[in-house]
């Protein structure tokens, strides 16, 4: 069975991309088998795995998409990239803003991500679609092909505040486009723990959505080390292993991996 795990919030700097990556290679690490795919035109996932210039690819999401608008063939493996650290991924570019204006005139235009994700999910064990921060036709082809959303929030006032509209989005998804949808939790990142005014949001978020969604045990804390990973193209794991994200990470992976027993 494969898990597809949508990672999505339409605010931008909550650490989507950060935790899409050391998720995705936290479960590699625990011996699944995993592919990334990058739903963000900025290409900050390829970025950040390693690919100087994204823009400069041949072949990525916007190409395999258009092979499934076109029914054209893809081949086995086209456009999936290797990552050293044990993950696959699809990269993205530029070219996705293009396609997703191109999009409002095609035939089923929700569901292209999800033809080509049903042709290969059962090489995987898990999927992770890293969203762009938007709630447009991308992001809504990501939500209609996966199985769950993963939800970072930034513990700070105004990432909060857009939530319950993106709470809104999935739940229009689930019932018009993608029945089985479930949200899989709301996962609090750059939580600076010697702060009240994070904790605040931290019980605030957990007092309003707690009855409703599931919040992860772990939070994700705030620290320089995370964001210097993206210039390193690998993940927290390599970059700082005794670090306080890295642990956050871990332990995220384990409550995951709980979640599919």
């Amino acid at each position: 069975m494969c898990r597809v795990i949508c990672v999505s919030n339409q605010k931008g700097g909550v650490a989507k991309t950060t935790t899409c990556i050391n998720l995705g290679i936290g479960l590699a690490r625990a011996g699944k088998k995993v592919l990334l795919i990058d739903a963000d035109a900025q290409g900050s996932m390829a970025a950040s795995l390693g690919i100087q210039e994204p823009d400069g690819l041949d072949f990525t999401l916007a190409n395999i998409m258009e092979k499934v608008i076109n029914d054209e063939d893809l081949e086995p493996g086209e456009g999936i990239l290797h990552h050293t650290e044990g993950i696959d991924f699809i990269p993205a570019n530029i070219e996705l803003a293009g396609l997703e204006t191109s999009l409002v005139n095609i035939m089923s235009r929700e569901t292209i991500l999800r033809q080509f994700i049903n042709s290969i999910r059962e090489r995987y064990e898990y999927i992770i679609i890293d969203t762009m921060p938007s709630l447009g036709m991308i992001t809504v082809n990501a939500l209609v092909a996966a199985d769950c959303v993963l939800i970072p929030v930034e513990a700070a006032y105004l990432p909060v505040k857009g939530l319950q509209q993106l709470i809104k989005t999935i739940g229009k998804v689930h019932r018009k486009l993608n029945p089985a949808l479930t949200i899989m939790g709301i996962l609090l990142t750059k939580v600076d723990r010697r702060t009240n005014f994070a904790r605040d949001i931290s019980a605030q978020i957990r007092e309003v959505y707690g009855s409703r969604v599931h919040i992860f045990e772990n939070c994700i804390p705030l620290s320089v080390r995370a964001v210097e990973t993206s210039a390193e193209g690998k993940s927290i794991y390599l970059h700082d292993p005794k670090g306080i994200v890295a642990q956050g990470y871990q332990r995220l992976t384990k409550e995951v991996l709980e979640d599919e027993e």
